[in-house]
């Protein structure tokens, strides 16, 4: 239910945990004060919704040391895993799409998508998401 009236466009083009996590962060919260909110996955950002690559996201890969550190803190700290943000999301009513371009540069189908993520329709999207969105995020 949009109460705000404000609609939100969020793409993420990354695979590395921390944008995703934020990324998908932020489109629950704006998701919880009332907005209408898509996030698309496209390029690298593909994987992160793919069932069997998801889990194996990790922060920093280039930083391998920082990145292990950065995990164990947002383990510390309790924060919901990215498989429990998208199930938030979805349920709680946020539309999440892969590109289906990536889908198949990256050898992947519907198939192996995260259960409640949809294919985006490209004749679409970007007249029916994008260009009416009041905010366009990018991660």
């Amino acid at each position: 239910m949009n109460t705000t009236g404000k609609n939100v466009s969020i793409m993420c083009f990354h695979d590395e945990l921390c944008q995703v996590f934020n990324a998908l962060m932020t489109a629950l919260s704006l998701l919880r004060e009332g907005a209408k909110v898509t996030v698309y996955f496209a390029s690298r950002g593909i994987n992160a919704v793919h069932k069997e690559r998801m889990p194996q996201l990790t922060c920093l890969p280039d930083q391998p040391e920082t990145g292990v550190a950065v995990m164990k803190r947002m383990d510390e700290l309790d924060l919901p895993l990215v498989e429990d943000l998208f199930v938030m999301f979805i349920a709680e009513g946020g539309t999440v799409l892969a590109c289906p371009l990536n889908l198949s540069l990256f050898g992947m189908s519907e198939r192996d998508l995260v259960d409640g993520v949809k294919v985006a329709d490209p004749a679409t999207y970007y007249r029916d998401v994008v260009m009416p969105a009041d905010m366009n995020l990018t991660f």
